[in-house]
């Protein structure tokens, strides 16, 4: 059951905060678990027990690390946690990775391919396990006491807004949030408008986009134009796909009182990746920085440690998206521009450059980098990267012209002004925006935002069924 579907919209929504607002507070976290497990349960109920179980050793390992004095026992335990939780990881996300890629050396080389049923990837398990790691290691760090409130951890990990794809949240940041919150008719308000925002970027534009990335980046033989249009439009989509999936998990968790922190900061306004990786899929960027860059040793030993780590966490962060070299390509490529940049600023050899260069600037790199990740193998990408550089032809290919139908380009014009015009929009109205002019500015957005909404709604009733992309990692 995804948020974008009508059995989420009227039958589990509207009962699961029906049953929310009518329990105690004491009883809402239970409730929580209840609806979070029957929505994840929806999908496979067989994989339930996995969420379960490492939500369960996450909360024990807590518990013990806390109570180790600091030595290699206590080590060796933080070791057997990361160890079981990445494991769990490896075995369901890579194993198919891992066999496929042994398999096609072996082969090559005139051998027999090795036996192997594949493996089904539960969905939301990078997340929860990314959620389950970071609390283990906090612990360990000292630097959160553990949790005895199982029910309220267990929650946490399964809480529904942010459960199958982010953002990525540590426990400290909701732990307090568990033990008191307002419900105010305002923050509800919020949430729904909110929810209702990330709804129509993605029914309305991402969904709209979609079959003419798809229809791109499946010519056997690009055109520049193919290309650069599969490019851009991808761009737009991913987007507007997976910042409308943070939009509606940050709108959901308002309407029960949570405050989510904000995963997204207009990106492609970036003027260099460094800047981007700010800004776009933000809860990421922190963890990969302080669970997995830190850990690396960060820049504490040196300039070359320093540019290899930032690539190192790149690489991996990369690969954390999918069992494909697609993502290993795509995390050294910006692991390599990373690495760049601040060599440069190092150097003193960074200069201040104008707005409408160094902003088109990134947003190429960025575009080039998400061709590899859109694309389902390295053969494809090199593909799209040929048609790019114009090896195939330069005009639009008549097969892929018939498809260029005037609403999706329409829509991703509508995409490039929402992506440039929001941050210009926003920073005026907080220049001019006072007492009197916000309430009036929240009504004329509601006035918008409803028809919006409902034309969405029939939109998702008339279409096919089209899963947010980040579910796939």
């Amino acid at each position: 059951m995804v948020f974008s579907s009508n059995v989420f919209l009227f039958l589990f929504l509207p009962l699961f905060l029906i049953v929310y607002y009518l329990l105690p507070f004491k009883g809402r976290s239970a409730w929580i678990l209840v609806g979070s497990y029957a929505l994840y349960s929806w999908w496979r109920v067989d994989f339930l027990w996995l969420l379960v179980a490492i939500t369960g050793a996450a909360y024990v390992y807590g518990l013990v690390l806390d109570k180790q004095p600091d030595g290699p026992r206590r080590r060796w335990t933080l070791t057997s946690a990361l160890v079981l939780n990445l494991a769990a990881l490896g075995y369901f996300k890579y194993a198919n990775f891992g066999i496929d890629s042994f398999n096609a050396l072996t082969t090559s080389l005139g051998l027999q391919a090795f036996s192997w049923t594949p493996i089904l990837l539960p969905i939301g398990l990078s997340f929860f396990i990314f959620h389950a790691i970071s609390y283990i290691v906090d612990v360990y760090r000292r630097e959160e006491p553990p949790t005895h409130k199982l029910l309220d951890f267990a929650a946490f990990i399964a809480l529904f807004p942010h459960l199958i794809a982010g953002p990525v949240l540590k426990y400290n940041l909701l732990a307090d949030q568990f033990r008191t919150r307002t419900h105010t008719l305002e923050k509800f308000s919020y949430g729904a408008t909110r929810f209702m925002t990330g709804f129509a970027k993605k029914v309305l534009i991402a969904d709209t986009i979609a079959p003419l990335v798809t229809a791109s980046f499946n010519q056997p033989s690009p055109t520049m134009g193919d290309a650069w249009l599969g490019a851009l439009a991808y761009t737009l989509q991913l987007y507007f796909d997976f910042s409308g999936y943070s939009d509606m998990a940050i709108g959901l968790a308002a309407m029960m009182g949570f405050k989510f922190p904000e995963n997204f900061n207009h990106p492609y306004i970036s003027r260099s990746i460094t800047e981007f990786w700010r800004r776009w899929h933000m809860s990421l960027s922190s963890w990969l920085r302080e669970y997995l860059y830190i850990s690396l040793g960060g820049n504490r030993h040196g300039r070359a440690r320093t540019y290899l780590n930032l690539w190192l966490t790149m690489v991996l962060g990369g690969l954390w998206h999918g069992a494909n070299w697609t993502f290993v390509l795509w995390g050294v490529w910006h692991g390599s521009i990373l690495a760049i940049e601040r060599r440069m600023k190092e150097a003193n050899l960074w200069k201040p450059s104008p707005a409408w260069l160094t902003i088109p600037g990134t947003l190429l790199l960025v575009m080039v980098g998400w061709v590899m990740f859109r694309a389902d193998n390295v053969p494809d990408a090199f593909r799209m990267y040929r048609g790019m550089l114009g090896l195939n032809g330069v005009g639009l290919s008549d097969t892929l012209a018939w498809q260029v139908k005037p609403s999706v380009l329409v829509t991703m014009l509508l995409g490039g002004v929402l992506v440039y015009a929001a941050p210009v929009w926003g920073h005026r109205v907080g220049d001019v925006g006072s007492k009197l002019l916000r309430p009036r500015l929240a009504v004329a957005a509601t006035v918008v935002l409803l028809p919006l909404f409902v034309v969405a709604i029939l939109k998702l009733s008339a279409q096919s069924y089209t899963p947010f992309l980040y579910f796939q990692f």
